[in-house]
């Protein structure tokens, strides 16, 4: 925690991940510019995934995104080092190595001077941590703080990971806990200091696990904001398969259950549930469709992975939460 009275979330209304688009105006809005690409685009528009990816040359192409947002937790510092690990968390998911970033920034003019600093050193420090440098960036005036990165970085054009490319008969796991949205919103200070340590930590590791497993891993993407239904759907339907997901074997972050089992719900769950409507089918007891649903910042890498590669996996931290069968793409939580 960085030495100041400042609370960042009492100058804003919505923070994190949460205050994302819904998945729905958006996907509206980014089909009208999918079109008339260049061919070196690998991974663009059409469909969208978590990071653009531009082929530079046979060895190298190019990992590029960008994510900024509102405050969700009150330490500048702590601020700062979720953003940059939830821009970072882009790349990783690609299959790439951060390189570069640039802060992106918009800040009151009274807000003091230290805290702006601590968020600008704090996410300075991640990127070091995900291989990288953060180079420069713009900063202009907001009435709320917002701040992110634009982050690129680099991997093999033969190598990319895509939400796509789930195969039947894989297991489907993940690298964090979720509940972020709900522990944030509604438990003790102790919960939410745990979550913050999970929010700040990188995907790094997870992702070069899952780099290291070659053709035994299908597809990949990370759980943000339209929460671990929302991506499981979009890994669904851009395979072709549908995703089997036992809830109750999904990590959860400390007093998620307990609040989600007390009706705390955010302003992300209805926008994610109406997207979701008919993509996911859930028998799951209510609190665990509620996190299922809930909006995630910096959250875990989600993958499909052959059987052969779970038990090294489960070993790096990784839970088994389901599997991908064959049918029509969709959810089905249970």
């Amino acid at each position: 925690m960085t030495d100041t009275a400042v609370r960042l979330t009492e100058w804003t209304a919505c923070g994190g991940c949460a205050a994302k688009w819904g998945a729905a105006p958006l996907a509206a809005l980014v089909s009208e510019l999918a079109e008339g690409a260049d061919p070196a685009l690998l991974v663009g528009l059409a469909p969208f995934d978590d990071a653009a990816v531009y082929r530079v040359s046979d060895e190298v192409a190019l990992v590029s995104t960008t994510d900024f947002f509102p405050p969700l937790v009150d330490d500048p510092a702590d601020f700062g080092a979720i953003a940059a690990a939830n821009a970072c968390s882009d790349v990783f998911a690609m299959g790439g190595r951060v390189v570069l970033a640039l802060n992106v920034a918009a800040f009151p003019e009274h807000l003091p001077t230290e805290a702006v600093a601590a968020v600008f050193a704090a996410a300075a420090e991640v990127v070091v941590a995900a291989g990288g440098t953060v180079a420069g960036g713009h900063t202009i005036r907001s009435e709320e703080p917002i701040f992110g990165l634009a982050v690129q970085g680099l991997v093999h054009p033969d190598r990319v990971l895509t939400k796509g490319a789930a195969r039947a008969g894989q297991a489907l796991v993940l690298s964090k806990p979720i509940g972020t949205g709900i522990v944030l919103a509604a438990t003790d200070d102790d919960a939410k200091a745990t979550a913050i340590g999970w929010m700040r930590r990188l995907n790094r590791e997870a992702s070069e696990r899952l780099v290291a497993l070659g053709a035994a891993v299908g597809a990949v993407t990370d759980v943000t904001g339209f929460g671990l239904a929302g991506h499981g759907w979009e890994v669904a339907e851009r395979s072709g398969a549908r995703l089997v997901i036992d809830t109750a074997t999904v990590p959860l972050h400390a007093g998620a259950l307990e609040a989600a089992e007390a009706g705390v719900r955010t302003g992300g769950d209805a926008r994610n549930r109406a997207h979701l409507t008919g993509r996911v089918m859930s028998k799951a007891p209510v609190a665990l469709d509620a996190l299922a649903h809930d909006p995630q910042t910096s959250g875990g890498l989600l993958a499909t992975v052959d059987g052969a590669a779970v038990d090294g996996l489960v070993a790096a931290g990784f839970t088994v939460i389901g599997e991908v069968v064959a049918g029509q793409p969709g959810v089905d939580l249970r």
